[in-house]
């Protein structure tokens, strides 16, 4: 297993209004974070919010192409980002205890912190599809080249790490300063990731190891 301090190349926020940061996603221009009672649209570039939809917004954040998803509680709402209406909505495989959101070939993952475990789940009727344990509590997931990774947070550890989508097996890991926690994970399908801060209200964006580039394919 590769073990390396991550490199936090921006922090962004804290926001007004928004006094904890829990999923995060990615939608080629836009950074959307989950702040309790809304859905923020942050430019990464400016480090501006730009618009925010109001939605209960109480843990992982995903991005199909073309629609948001959203934990809130123990379900899960598909969300048109142009109008902020609530299309559908799915109960959530932990019933209320989910933390991070990712989509991928054509399914929705869903971490679970306490039951460290990711679920895949049919995004129509949420049917649980497959299970891959690990061996921490869960945040953040993600999908980038055929790679998953995931979150982790427990007491002031925390760290992004990439694991093996078979078997679980950690096969990478990122540590984050101490103190310094992710509550959201997503890649921006290139070179960072941005992490959600939890309590600290800031979205963070981490470097992607080259070497973690190399080994492609799932």
């Amino acid at each position: 297993m590769k073990k390396s301090a991550a490199t936090i190349i921006r922090e962004y926020g804290p926001f007004p209004g928004a006094e904890r940061v829990n999923g995060v996603t990615f939608d080629g221009e836009h950074v959307w974070f989950a702040s309790g009672d809304r859905l923020n649209a942050l430019d990464p570039a400016s480090g501006e919010v730009v618009r925010s939809i109001e939605v209960a917004s109480h843990a992982g954040t995903a991005f199909d192409g073309t629609f948001l998803y959203q934990i809130a509680e123990d379900v899960i709402h598909k969300i048109d980002p142009k109008t902020g209406r609530i299309l559908s909505t799915i109960p959530a495989p932990g019933n209320g205890g989910d933390s991070g959101l990712a989509w991928a070939e054509g399914s929705l993952w869903v971490g679970q912190h306490r039951g460290r475990r990711i679920h895949q789940i049919d995004p129509e009727t949420g049917k649980i599809l497959r299970t891959i344990e690990s061996n921490r509590v869960v945040t953040g997931v993600t999908w980038v080249d055929g790679q998953l990774w995931h979150g982790t947070w427990e007491g002031d550890d925390s760290d992004v790490r990439r694991i093996d989508p078979e078997t679980g097996e950690v096969l990478e890991r990122l540590e984050m300063p101490e103190g310094t926690g992710v509550s959201g994970l997503e890649s921006d399908g290139a070179d960072c990731f941005f992490c959600g801060g939890g309590a600290s209200g800031k979205v963070r964006a981490i470097s992607r190891p080259a070497q973690a580039k190399e080994g492609k394919g799932k």
